[in-house]
């Protein structure tokens, strides 16, 4: 499929200012970009540095007054679609040592924490794609998807006590308990097709049987129409914006739109992998 994606952002800079962005569509296997613009207003230099898995940073110093940021691609995606019954875990005796990290508890996934709760309600559960739609079940359903009940601090741990958030904090329990099981996982921004409203979207990939598999426990976007952005151990490491300075958004809009003739696809679970 392919789907047409567009990011706006506009800010009021005060100072010299230091903006890391984390916008632009991934460069993939199953991924190509066919085309992009990135346009910033006014044109300032730019840096650019692309991290293991595909995600690409931009870094620019940008001077007191407005700074506007306008992104345009267009993206081809080919998915590996799978039996999730033929999917199984990795043992970690197994995994390549740049996945193990992904492992590890880290500042938004408490997996420690919450290792004695992801033990007695998943570890008794068949190892694999299963396992983790079960936790990603579990999630759906004991979790209210609730728009500005967590902030910018709130962590996997906390979304557990209060049992309400955002994307962003569905994925982060996710992560949390996968972890706690030895499921290697990472967390994934990205354009999501179907989500509504249109904004950035979080999701999270467990590493399975040699690849990375997506999952979304908000059940709120297609994990076919995903064009990622960037991945990494939790939301900090990517933000569509990490700012060095003092400045504010005005305003922000994320669009993504199919280019073929597509039906509708109703959000399900499906083994979808990325690489």
């Amino acid at each position: 499929m392919k789907f047409s994606v567009a990011a706006r952002l506009a800010y009021e800079v005060r100072e010299t200012t230091v903006f890391i962005l984390n916008i632009e569509a991934a460069a993939l296997r199953n991924q190509k970009i066919l085309s992009e613009t990135l346009d910033l207003t006014p044109a300032v230099a730019v840096d650019r540095h692309e991290l293991e898995g595909g995600t690409r940073l931009v870094r620019v110093v940008v001077e007191p007054g407005t700074f506007e940021v306008a992104y345009d691609a267009e993206v081809e995606l080919a998915m590996h679609d799978a039996d999730p019954s033929s999917v199984g875990e990795t043992p970690v005796a197994q995994l390549p040592l740049d996945v193990v990290p992904f492992l590890n508890p880290s500042r938004y996934c408490q997996s420690d924490r919450l290792a004695r709760f992801a033990y007695r309600e998943f570890g008794a559960l068949p190892p694999g794609h299963a396992r983790v739609t079960a936790i990603c079940n579990w999630i759906h359903d004991h979790v209210d998807y609730l728009s500005g009940s967590s902030t910018s601090e709130t962590s996997a741990y906390d979304t557990m006590v209060q049992r309400a958030g955002v994307c962003r904090d569905f994925a982060h329990l996710g992560i949390a308990f996968c972890r706690a099981l030895a499921i290697p996982s990472r967390f994934a921004s990205a354009y999501a097709w179907q989500l509504d409203p249109p904004d950035f979207h979080a999701v999270f990939e467990c590493y399975l049987d040699g690849a990375w598999y997506l999952f979304d426990p908000t059940r709120k976007a297609a994990l076919q129409g995903l064009v990622r952005i960037g991945v990494g151990r939790d939301a900090a490491d990517a933000a569509f914006a990490t700012i060095y300075g003092n400045a504010e958004m005005n305003s922000m809009a994320v669009t993504i739109a199919p280019l073929d003739e597509v039906a509708e696809e109703e959000p399900t679970v499906r083994a979808v992998g990325i690489a």
